[in-house]
């Protein structure tokens, strides 16, 4: 019986403890925190995020690169939409019935208690006439925003741009974003979005019956203040950078120049470029897909996405690993004949000429393939020809720690890794010892199979220059008022090449600028060290590549330079590198003894012409198509297949003969593109398929500089 009443006791306790916390909970919400009451008083307490300022961005110098400009965009909550003159709201947002009505169903469709857009990017003037008359059109409301814009029209390529998140990035964040908000999607603007973007607020404000604002909730006790991102400041220099631009314009390439002593990029080139501002505004969906429909392909970042091959500028580091090898010393001398012989295989030196007796420096300052297809053979054929495999992959390995074949870890989105062949790869191709050195000589001269992007050519010359590390590099120089700089890039990487060995290697390559293959971009008063390159791309005129550091003491710039499609590397890279070069240490660009002066390459177009392929051609054809006459289109469209069916017999023939032709890239597919503003996104960019139709094929092996 007393057990039975002191669970009868116990059971009554357990009723009451929970009736207190119950009634102790509804006495916080109702007396103590109001906060609930907020939310319950919705229709007359609005509840607003406040978008911060977007981080700015600047140069070197502190000269603004990226600044941001207010726009407006209408936002709409559907259930509290009351009864309005739509004809007077469409007036004032420029816009048709039919356009509202598909904005309000989108609406309705993301959630009828939800703000979401309803029209983006109101210009001031059109914000200015809705705000006067906001009070008529309940549930609507507008929200300031910023966008992006570029003083200077420059850097595109580095910078990016924002758009509009995808359902997939908002699903990414775990919702942090919402319809309607912008985010980072290529450049500088993606990989710093996190940065840049700042910290939200939030603002509650008091509606009447009418519709209009009567100040904060309980003074502003429940908002927060909105926290602006945090400013870059980019290692790049403006001055330079618009100068390598104009020298670029009207051509197909790439500049990279990077300070040896820090790894930070001062010049980030891509050509063709593209002016940043038609990305920003009411008709950047548009311009974006005019400008990726441009056949030489604007978004394609060349000095981290393009990959080419080397030549003559490969020279340099292939001698540094035999010096460290041990396979030959700077007083090594090889007789030069115009030629070298690699077992049944001749390859001559650039148009056949005779060197006679060289030793490394005067190698490198004559470019003798020669002398580099003997290190070559040297290095590969240490261990005899049956571990040529062996001797090929310690070589590789050597030639890998320069940061080729592998990815630098630019602080940029898209970087690519060039080609650095492994031994496997011939295994495959000529079955297992059935390849020799002389199979792949071309490699010692910067040929064959072995590529590389601009920013890769750049950083081996800061390598060179430091006398065997590198910084790595990047394009970002600091965070914030604090001025945070990422240990990573205080970290020197040592390519394994004692520093030795860098002296005579560089007095080749100040002797190549002397007097050498480059001696008509020679600086007064300044000692460049260099080295030109051309690659042969089939069916393409030759890649003209330069690259060169200086000054020979305490190099303060270090330098790459390509232009597709125009030549010998002395004749278009070598004086861009060296207008560039000076500008950068004297701040100005000297008369030069040889003449030449940049205005001439600011005007000079080297464009190639655009060859249309069969698939692009069919296109154009079914453009036209429709225009013709209902009664002729049949005929029409029988001739353009038996035309399309000729042509498909002849490719399938070419595609035969030169099976040998290695493809390193892809096609890119116009069909993909999404039109309009709403396609300016995450997505849209991830569907393009970069590439350079002008480096599209390995090189033939052919005569170097």
């Amino acid at each position: 019986m007393n057990s039975f009443f002191e669970r009868r006791y116990v059971i009554a306790g357990i009723f009451i403890t929970l009736l207190l916390i119950l009634l102790g909970r509804l006495f916080y919400i109702q007396v103590i925190d109001d906060r609930y009451f907020l939310y319950a008083q919705n229709n007359v307490v609005r509840r607003y995020v406040q978008y911060p300022a977007r981080g700015p961005i600047l140069d070197r110098t502190g000269k603004i690169m990226v600044q941001n400009e207010p726009i407006y965009d209408i936002m709409v909550v559907p259930k509290q939409v009351k009864p309005f003159d739509t004809v007077e709201f469409c007036k004032l947002l420029g816009i048709d019935k039919e356009g509202f009505d598909k904005r309000f169903a989108k609406a309705k469709v993301y959630s009828p208690i939800r703000a979401s857009v309803f029209e983006k990017q109101l210009t001031l003037q059109s914000y200015a006439a809705f705000q006067e008359r906001l009070s008529e059109f309940q549930g609507f409301y507008p929200v300031q925003r910023s966008v992006r814009s570029y003083p200077d029209s420059a850097a595109a390529q580095f910078l990016g741009y924002i758009g509009e998140v995808t359902d997939a990035i908002i699903k990414r964040s775990g919702g942090y974003y919402s319809p309607g908000d912008y985010v980072g999607i290529t450049g500088v603007e993606k990989s710093y979005e996190t940065i840049l973007r700042g910290q939200r607020g939030v603002r509650n404000l008091i509606y009447d019956s009418h519709n209009v604002p009567k100040g904060s909730y309980a003074n502003g006790a429940y908002d927060t203040a909105a926290v602006a991102g945090e400013r870059l400041i980019s290692s790049l220099d403006m001055k330079i950078q618009k100068l390598g631009e104009k020298l670029m314009q009207n051509k197909v390439g790439s500049i990279v120049a990077i300070e040896p002593s820090t790894g930070e990029i001062l010049c980030y080139v891509s050509s063709p470029t593209y002016d940043p501002n038609l990305l920003v505004g009411r008709e950047r969906g548009n311009n974006a897909a005019k400008l990726y429909k441009d056949p030489y392909k604007p978004f394609f970042t060349r000095p981290v996405q393009a990959y080419y091959p080397p030549g003559s500028s490969f020279k340099p580091l292939s001698a540094l690993i035999a010096m460290q090898e041990g396979v030959i010393t700077p007083q090594t001398i090889y007789h030069c004949p115009g030629y070298y012989q690699a077992g049944n295989r001749r390859i001559k030196c650039f148009q056949g000429e005779v060197h006679g007796n060289v030793d490394l420096a005067s190698a490198v300052a004559h470019s003798c393939n020669g002398y580099f297809d003997m290190v070559f053979e040297k290095l590969v054929n240490r261990r005899g020809p049956r571990y040529t495999d062996t001797s090929f992959n310690y070589w590789r390995n050597n030639v890998a720690k320069f940061g080729l074949g592998a990815k630098l870890g630019l602080d940029m989105p898209n970087e690519n890794r060039g080609n650095l062949p492994k031994a496997a790869y011939y295994d495959k191709i000529y079955g297992e010892g059935g390849w020799r050195s002389s199979t792949v000589i071309s490699l010692g001269i910067g040929q064959g199979e072995l590529l590389a992007t601009p920013l890769q050519l750049a950083n081996i010359e800061a390598t060179i220059a430091n006398h065997g590390y590198y910084y790595k590099p990047h394009l970002v120089k600091a965070i914030g008022d604090k001025k945070v700089i990422k240990h990573e890039y205080k970290v020197r990487n040592y390519v394994g090449v004692d520093s030795q060995y860098f002296e005579p290697v560089i007095n080749g390559m100040q002797s190549v600028v002397d007097y050498g293959t480059a001696k008509g971009s020679k600086i007064p008063g300044i000692i460049m060290c260099g080295k030109t390159g051309t690659a042969e791309v089939r069916n393409h005129k030759d890649n003209s590549v330069f690259v060169a550091f200086a000054p020979r003491d305490k190099p303060k710039i270090a330098i790459a330079v390509v232009v597709e499609n125009s030549g010998q590397g002395a004749t278009w890279a070598a004086p861009i590198a060296s207008f560039i070069v000076e500008q950068y240490l004297r701040g100005s660009i000297s008369k030069r003894p040889s003449g030449i002066s940049p205005d001439y390459y600011i005007e000079k177009n080297l464009l190639p012409e655009i060859v249309l392929k069969p698939a692009d051609k069919a296109k154009l054809r079914a453009d036209s198509a429709k225009k013709v006459k209902a009664d002729s289109i049949k005929k029409h469209k029988a001739d353009s297949l038996k035309q399309a069916g000729l042509r498909s017999a002849q490719n399938n023939a070419a595609k035969k003969s030169s099976s040998s032709e290695l493809r390193v890239s892809t096609e890119y597919r116009p069909e993909l593109v999404e039109t309009g503003a709403e396609g300016l996104s995450q997505l849209w960019f991830d569907r393009l398929t970069t590439t350079s139709d002008f480096t599209a094929v390995l090189p033939k092996r052919k005569d170097d500089e």
